[in-house]
């Protein structure tokens, strides 16, 4: 069988770099493509360091890919041998009850190709070809990169959440709170949208600059722990939305003490389980409604193709390092310091 490079995780932080078997297209609907780019997601980083432990090794990890199909199996209709596509990392059946009302994502025979959430997990895309199923792939637009492709399944969670799940409105006041490569691309859509007041709130400078950049109103560095009446300055009233995309605890305590009357609040960035506190006679009056975004759907993923497609959302500008697979190692420790936005492999 022919071989192919991949990044193997077979422990926590013992990734390496190995030839294994290529994947092929032998069941009806399978298709094997050839990766060109694929994201560096913050899960795939706590997977290899262990800061998330629902792993099974050994572990190919990437779930942002695009790339170019290089294998069709029996039945495949609507790709060939050739196309440029951006792959959905979530499979779905398409046929229980949640697919069937658009929720695929919550599907009872859920994968998902070098991603979290599900019980079955397929080979993902750190390495040069990969194996999905043609419903999870969507044609990528000739004007689009496949660096910029790739980050798709990023961009459409931020549009599930900010848009679709939290209601973002034409001139609201929102606050995104860590503006790392998720929390940029909230506030890529919240701009689109046409947020009023867009605040920033981050601990890295590097990370505000770059928020600043990418069309931030104002930025708050919470560092002096000054977080909440640093924003009230901004916004005396209150922010309508506040995006929690950091991750630490830290972070979604701040995203609570920023609430007034009617604030909605996502709880995007935090992926693990670490435990805040509510009042519950607090929340009742202040009619706080929480909302979280995981995963993606096929609506998410054509909605992020369109933001892309138009130029609503600059994608090229948000991925601050590019790395072959061969130093998949330097990508690593890259992730592990503050001065990165997105991070793309490009096998």
């Amino acid at each position: 069988m022919t071989a192919m490079l991949a990044a193997v995780l077979n422990g926590f932080n013992q990734l390496s770099l190995e030839e294994v078997p290529r994947p092929q297209a032998q069941n009806v609907g399978d298709v094997v493509v050839r990766i060109k780019s694929c994201g560096f997601c913050a899960t795939d980083y706590k997977a290899i360091r262990g800061i998330r432990r629902n792993v099974k090794f050994p572990f190919i990890p990437g779930h942002e890919p695009s790339g170019i199909v290089a294998q069709v199996g029996p039945g495949v209709v609507h790709f060939k041998e050739g196309d440029e596509v951006i792959c959905q990392p979530s499979g779905y059946c398409g046929f229980c009850k949640h697919c069937r009302v658009g929720d695929t994502h919550y599907c009872e025979q859920a994968f998902t190709t070098g991603g979290d959430g599900p019980e079955d997990v397929w080979p993902g895309a750190f390495a040069e070809y990969m194996l999905t199923r043609e419903s999870c792939l969507f044609a990528k637009p000739a004007n689009i990169s496949f660096d910029a492709a790739c980050l798709t399944e990023p961009l459409s969670g931020a549009w599930k959440g900010v848009i679709q799940y939290s209601q973002m409105q034409v001139g609201e006041d929102v606050v995104v709170i860590g503006v790392g490569g998720i929390g940029l691309l909230c506030l890529l859509v919240a701009k689109a949208a046409g947020a009023g007041r867009l605040i920033a709130v981050d601990i890295s400078e590097y990370a505000r600059k770059q928020a600043i950049k990418l069309g931030a109103t104002h930025v708050v560095d919470p560092t002096p722990g000054d977080g909440v009446q640093q924003v009230y300055n901004i916004i005396p009233e209150g922010p309508d939305l506040v995006v929690e995309a950091a991750g630490p605890i830290e972070a979604v305590k701040l995203m609570v003490n920023l609430r007034r009357r009617g604030t909605r609040w996502n709880v995007f960035g935090i992926t693990t389980h670490e435990q805040f506190e509510l009042d519950g006679g607090l929340t009742h009056f202040l009619e706080g409604r929480m909302d979280a975004s995981f995963g993606t759907t096929p609506l998410a993923m054509s909605r992020a193709i369109r933001l892309m497609k138009t130029g609503l959302v600059p994608m090229e500008q948000v991925i601050s390092h590019r790395f072959p697979l061969s130093q998949i190692h330097q990508a690593v420790a890259v992730m592990g310091s503050p001065e990165h936005n997105k991070v793309v492999i490009n096998p």
